[in-house]
């Protein structure tokens, strides 16, 4: 007992003391209790530590990005059963993070996607047909990369953030001010890419933000089987990343702490870290059983944390939401739906040779041959 004592007695001095590494430390942490600005059921709440709401004119737009995408989410997700996806990753539940990142963004900013982030990519405003070429398996990425300064979806876990860690440091060193988003999930934060991509960033002060969506599993592996850290916005403090964590489910207090990392980055000060706590309501993947490592009470349970939901009690709240403009998205989201589902029906033309195609800059004499003999066999047909 004595020595808890006088141990506990020895960690209140040196923290009354306040070293500069114990400043610097501090600076770096993340709050207490996840940020938020709304209740489960969209009321105001004074949790979110000096951080500044968004204008109510990105709030709306926010609800209507996140009516649209949930319609997207469903008709992708009906569109896997009818055989026109390969496989597809519900963003469902998480419509927040996916479209409060993306308008935390400027035109000129790099956004690098996992599998998961279809909702993002039309929230960017990339064509839906585009954005779901690799998931149809038709390409690896249907959309023009650069033009949309938006990597490929990337299957591999965490390999996107080293180039988003780079890709920021090239942005920066060629003297632009355009930040790089990452987007992880919880179970990729246990790869070693992301410790170096994190590492990178921190030493050379790269202006990139890592959004780690927690939803609770790494397919079916639990949040707990992970890590023992207190919270995974911890991990960034480690490698001198100011971090933060938010309710991932409010919509308000996702724009206002991307908008804050966004800032940060593009002001000079490196690379920030958010922690958002979601949920997934469907199953990882369509090839997924979800019932297997989770019950449904806990699926009920955060159905009551809806997003879209929250939101649209706020806006009610405050007058910026009608019935007249929610039927209004309503059916923006139909429309939209209805024109992806009518070229998604329509079968693409293919050519056996388009495997050659953007393999390699200038392709490799052995690709020269492979196409050559397999172009000779087509035309003996």
């Amino acid at each position: 007992m004595t020595t808890t004592s006088t141990r506990g007695k020895a960690g209140a001095r040196a923290a009354g003391k306040s070293s500069p590494e114990a400043k610097a430390a501090s600076a770096l942490l993340p709050a207490e209790r996840p940020i938020r600005f709304l209740d489960e059921t969209g009321a105001r709440v004074d949790e979110h530590h000096g951080y500044s709401e968004p204008p109510v004119d990105l709030l709306v737009q926010t609800y209507r990005k996140m009516v649209v995408g949930r319609r997207f989410d469903q008709q992708c997700t009906a569109l896997t059963k009818q055989g026109r996806l390969a496989v597809y990753p519900s963003s469902h539940g998480q419509e927040a993070c996916q479209v409060g990142a993306v308008l935390a963004l400027r035109a000129d900013d790099w956004m690098f996607p996992t599998y998961r982030e279809s909702v993002a990519l039309a929230t960017r405003g990339i064509d839906p047909v585009e954005a779901l070429t690799l998931l149809r398996g038709d390409w690896h990425c249907g959309y023009d990369a650069a033009a949309w300064r938006t990597a490929p979806q990337c299957t591999p876990l965490a390999t996107q953030t080293i180039h988003a860690a780079g890709v920021a440091y090239g942005e920066k060193r060629k003297g632009q001010d355009s930040v790089a988003l990452a987007f992880i999930g919880d179970g990729a934060t246990s790869e070693g890419d992301f410790h170096e991509a994190l590492n990178f960033a921190a030493v050379f002060s790269s202006p990139v933000v890592f959004l780690v969506q927690n939803n609770g599993y790494a397919i079916s592996v639990p949040l707990a089987k992970q890590t023992k850290a207190p919270s995974l916005a911890y991990k960034g403090v480690g490698y001198g990343i100011r971090s933060e964590r938010v309710d991932g489910n409010d919509p308000v207090a996702v724009l206002a702490v991307m908008l804050a990392a966004v800032e940060h980055g593009r002001s000079g000060n490196g690379p920030f870290l958010v922690e958002a706590h979601t949920y997934r309501i469907d199953a990882h993947t369509n090839a997924d059983d979800a019932t297997r490592y989770r019950e449904a009470g806990e699926v009920e349970e955060w159905r009551t944390k809806d997003p879209v939901a929250r939101l649209a009690a706020h806006l009610r709240a405050i007058g910026a939401l009608d019935d007249a403009l929610e039927e209004q998205f309503k059916n923006e989201a139909e429309v939209y739906a209805a024109n992806l589902r009518e070229r998604m029906n329509a079968d693409p033309t293919l050519t056996p040779t388009d495997l050659f195609e953007h393999v390699y800059a200038t392709p490799t004499p052995q690709l020269v041959a492979q196409r050559a003999q397999l172009e000779e066999e087509m035309a003996a047909e």
